[in-house]
């Protein structure tokens, strides 16, 4: 019998367990559970841990979860102890969900991560470690914005500059701007220093921030620029926490800023040697490089740490270079070649970058290769919320863009319903006809926790808050007050209650001292002393003590002027209409002016919501009614955990997703946003398309947009343009559809053929007014469009920000007639007919102007109107 080690050799096949065959189910047992569930994609970003890594993870693709399971992952494998991991978020909220998942999957391993938090949480951790060499101890405090303000009050006033003319809050909003693009005093380039204070605007930020040290104390941006400093001066330090981190993470890496970039860039870099020079350490001029879309000068002396694209004057990096500007560094880029490469990975979504306006840069992101040679891209684009349908209308629309890295979501999921695009007579018209899909949706058995209303601006919120109102409709307003709980909202109708019943004591404490009139907390006191004693209204009570020396002279003089005030009010609120009367009195309080005048970043949108709570007065009779109204809007009280409708800003929506998603106001002006385009130029644009995509891809199984043709603007209705965004959608995912609020305009909206003009549902038999305009602007001539090519601007710029007074485009013919004709011609009706309109109801003419009606209405008065809105009877 032959050995066995004597039988002939024919070669065995190498063996691989059989897929789903027992020696393979049995070794995937042993194997970590963490990385069970993960698709193709998100298992390579978890397990590529050597090296530069870029995900890119779409909306609704688990981006969460790889960054977690990737940490995970560096631990069960033995890369890292806990404390080497440097994991940073934006929000408290994001961090402390990482820590929940991690602690899920770890138990308490995640207990030992102290370097998992925001960008300035655990800048301030740093800094206080290291106080003393930025000259502060390491328990500084770290100033709000009312301390800043107040600091910088005292500054102003030292160096005798008018506080009115140059607002404290406008200084700090401009020392903030600059340390979030990672500008210390010396950096800020001249011309941005001049523009405040009389040119003073650069002392005042050195001498700002020499007070911080003397006071011991930070501020937000401090938590940051100080860190950069302290790196800078200290390249020990730098290569101390450069050792400790062997692996860095950054979530929502494409809203960073450029303090955030700077901060992120000189912890990534490999560990220099001891003794090496500082540039070694510290990248400097970074070479010039191409982004599609973006204009470059290969030749540019690189003043900014990265290429500015688009306008100079509106680019945040037009400074000059946070890091090669200072002293003596030298223009190496990078450690030596033979240095590892840091293992940094970085998740975000270039397609959902939004917060521009506050300081993120997209490029940050878009260039992330060439910050990382030999970086590895991996792409999230398998979507696990949206149907087909939507996520392929946000693709479409999103490819626009030409900043971009370029993904396509997908879904497994069915396509769904179409996203609709419905268009309405007017924003009022809007409100009801959303309403009443939601409550179609709650009567289907849709929970109104899965609804969300998503507007460009929040002076939007008005008019659905009214109608949910009157609906008996539970809502919730998500980042901010209901609109009439809003600062400014509550002010004015202080000043409104106080005309209507002088015995208002709260009311008239509210705003005795807003704007300033010199009326501290120990006049309001005397006033209250006052009205006690003689058992009398507050209001009573000042007039009373105005003509007695009670009061200093200064005082004294404030508080008679805003009586006198008070009683020229109420003596026109006889003869005014009570919309006039409210803008009268906004205007001569200076409370307007006060706001006009600060330059916080919400300024702008407070101003809006003035004149949207003066546009809504409109609907009442007399001020009276309007309070009344309020005081039912205002009692609406519910249960944080009963079912209501969610509506916010699209800003707010980041993160959020909804069933039933209604997007309302994609008009030329509000949606692009006039004010971001004008700002911005072409950028803006694309941030704005962005915002697009980020509120589509908020809806899992619904996504509805309105338009409206008409919107009523500082009291006066003013045709607007559909968005452009709305052409930018696939018509073969696109459904249009009737309004549900009345007679709703359809089709283009009057401003030429849209592609939509021709999708197969408006193949219907309806005889409605907006079925017979639908069809009527489908056979429109194309001559119509030139405007709309050029973008739309073709306008007379108006103070309101959403800057939507436009010139219009060629008149609508309906069966031979006008439907809005131009301003200048002849009106077919006559003085003293009668006439009906759809809103304000039957009155008569008394007085025409070209193509305007003054019109004697019998229940709401007189009005202006178009007389293409009004018919004869």
């Amino acid at each position: 019998m032959t050995e066995p080690s004597k039988l002939p050799h024919h070669g065995v096949p190498e063996h691989q367990p059989a897929a789903g065959g027992i020696a393979a189910r049995a070794r995937a047992a042993t194997g970590p559970q963490y990385l069970n569930g993960l698709n193709p994609e998100q298992r390579e970003a978890v397990e590529t841990l050597d090296g530069p890594v870029l995900v890119l993870a779409g909306a609704g693709t688990g981006k969460t979860r790889v960054l977690t399971t990737r940490i995970a992952h560096i631990l069960s494998q033995g890369r890292a102890r806990p404390h080497e991991i440097l994991s940073v978020t934006f929000t408290n909220k994001a961090a402390r969900e990482m820590k929940l998942r991690l602690g899920q999957m770890l138990g308490q391993a995640v207990e030992g991560m102290p370097w998992l938090g925001t960008f300035h949480s655990i800048g301030g951790r740093i800094l206080r470690i290291h106080a003393e060499l930025v000259q502060l101890k390491s328990n500084f405090t770290v100033l709000d914005v009312d301390d800043q303000v107040r600091l910088l009050k005292q500054l102003l006033q030292a160096e005798n500059i008018d506080d009115k003319r140059w607002p404290a809050r406008m200084l700090a909003g401009l020392i903030d701007g600059w340390k979030n693009r990672g500008l210390a005093p010396s950096q800020v380039p001249s011309g941005e220093a001049a523009m405040f204070g009389n040119g003073k605007g650069g002392k005042l930020y050195a001498s700002y921030q020499e007070r911080l040290k003397i006071l011991n104390a930070a501020d937000f941006g401090d938590l940051l620029l100080e860190n950069i400093r302290l790196f800078r001066e200290n390249p020990d330090v730098l290569r101390q926490y450069q050792n400790r981190f062997k692996f860095i993470l950054v979530d929502e890496y494409q809203d960073t800023n450029v303090a955030q970039y700077l901060w992120l860039r000189l912890l990534s870099q490999a560990p220099s040697r001891p003794g090496a020079p500082l540039s070694a350490i510290i990248p400097g001029n970074i070479a010039p490089h191409v982004i599609p879309g973006r204009i470059e000068d290969a030749n540019s002396d690189v003043q900014s740490h990265i290429e500015e694209s688009g306008d100079d004057e509106d680019s945040l990096r037009d400074s000059g270079s946070a890091l090669s500007a200072h002293p003596g560094m030298t223009e190496t880029a990078t450690p030596t070649a033979s240095s590892p490469p840091k293992n940094i990975c970085c998740v975000g979504d270039d397609d959902q970058s939004i917060y521009g306006w506050r300081g993120a840069e997209v490029d940050n992101i878009l260039r992330f290769e060439h910050d990382f040679p030999g970086a590895k891209v991996i792409r999230l684009e398998r979507n696990y919320r949206s149907t087909g349908h939507i996520l392929a209308a946000a693709s479409h629309l999103i490819a626009h863009n030409e900043g971009r890295l370029g993904k396509t979501l997908r879904t497994e999921d069915v396509d769904g319903e179409k996203v609709t695009v419905t268009g309405s007579r007017d924003s009022e018209e809007e409100a009801r006809a959303i309403g009443e899909e939601i409550e179609e949706l709650q009567r289907a058995g849709e929970n109104l926790n899965e609804v969300a209303i998503l507007v460009r601006a929040s002076f939007q919120m008005r008019e659905f808050e009214d109608r949910f109102v009157t609906l008996g409709l539970p809502y919730r307003v998500i980042g901010g007050p209901r609109f009439y709980e809003r600062a400014e909202i509550r002010d004015a109708l202080a000043y409104l209650r106080v005309i209507n019943s002088p015995a208002d004591d709260l009311a008239f404490e509210r705003i005795v001292n807003v704007p300033k009139r010199g009326l501290g907390d120990a006049t309001v006191q005397l006033l209250h002393d006052h009205a006690r004693k003689r058992r009398m209204p507050l209001f009573e009570a000042a007039r009373a003590v105005v003509e007695t020396d009670e009061l200093k002279p200064k005082a004294r003089g404030a508080l008679r002027d805003l009586i006198l005030q008070f009683d020229r009010w109420r003596a026109q609120r006889e003869v005014t209409a009570h919309t006039e009367l409210a803008e009268i009195v906004l205007d001569e309080s200076g409370y307007t002016e006060m706001w006009q005048k600060d330059r916080s970043a919400d300024a702008a949108g407070r101003l809006d919501n003035l004149k949207e709570l003066v546009r809504s007065m409109e609907e009442f009779e007399n001020l009276q009614g309007f309070l009344e109204h309020i005081s039912l809007v205002m009692d609406r009280d519910g249960d944080a955990s009963d079912e209501a409708v969610s509506l916010m800003t699209l800003h707010s929506a980041k993160g959020l997703e909804f069933d039933n998603v209604f997007l309302p106001g994609w008009e030329e002006g509000l949606f692009p946003s006039q004010r971001t385009l004008d700002e911005q130029g072409r950028a803006g644009l694309e941030e704005e398309r962005r915002l697009a995509h980020v509120g589509l891809t908020r809806a899992r199984r619904r996504a509805k947009l309105y338009f409206a043709t008409n919107r009523r603007i500082h009291g006066t209705w003013s045709t607007t343009i559909p968005s452009r965004f709305l052409d930018e959608l696939p018509s073969a995912n696109v459904e249009i559809t009737e309004s549900k609020g009345g007679s709703g305009w359809g089709g283009a909206g009057g401003y030429g053929p849209s592609r939509f003009d021709n999708v197969e549902s408006f193949g219907s038999s309806y005889t409605t007014p907006g079925w017979q305009r639908a069809q009527a602007n489908r056979n429109r001539s194309q001559g119509g469009r030139s405007g709309q090519a050029r973008g739309g601007f073709e306008e007379s710029h108006s103070s309101f920000s959403g800057g939507f007074s436009r010139n219009k485009r060629g008149p609508i013919v309906i069966e031979g007639e006008l439907v809005a004709k131009s301003t200048g011609t002849v009106s077919e009706f006559s003085l003293d007919d009668r006439v009906f309109h759809q809103k304000f109801g039957y009155g008569h003419v008394v007085k025409i102007d070209g193509n305007k009606l003054t019109i004697a209405f019998e229940k709401a008065g007189e009005k202006k109107v178009v007389d293409s809105f009004v018919e004869r009877v």
